[in-house]
């Protein structure tokens, strides 16, 4: 993994700050399992996910985070994406290290995330593998 980036890069919690389209075109570059969502969908995601994180340098979204909890007993972080051009520079990792020490997610007792190729990464910050039954119910959209 890369080291911290220490350009002008921007971290932001404001949901006033996210534009749905800057996000769909980040997941199309940089994130298989979210590549085509509608712009719709993406602007209720947001509305719907507390707390989220953006990524900026020189005003270009280049990174975003999200999560879904109740605050004190469970979280589960979603869609931890960079621009592909910017990855193997910290950037990832300040989001992620932004999201679980926001005031919703510091105290939550377990945060989740799910990954398929990541895992080393998400080990370096303090996640273990959990050997739990997960169960997901999939419908179609």
């Amino acid at each position: 993994m890369g080291t911290a980036v220490s350009l002008p890069l921007t971290l932001s919690t404001r949901k006033e700050d996210l534009l749905a389209i800057e996000i769909q075109d980040l997941f199309d570059a940089g994130a298989f399992w979210a590549q085509g969502r509608r712009i719709e969908d993406i602007e209720l995601m947001i509305q719907m996910s507390n707390p989220v994180v953006s990524a900026r340098i020189d005003n270009r979204l280049v990174g975003f985070t999200r999560a879904t909890g109740d605050g004190v007993y469970r979280a589960v972080i979603w869609d931890v994406v960079v621009d592909p051009a910017c990855q193997g520079q910290g950037i990832g990792r300040q989001l992620v290290e932004a999201l679980i020490s926001h005031p919703l997610m510091c105290a939550v007792e377990r945060v989740y995330l799910m990954t398929t190729f990541q895992q080393g990464f998400y080990e370096k910050l303090g996640f273990v593998k959990n050997a739990s039954t997960t169960m997901v119910l999939t419908r179609n959209t």
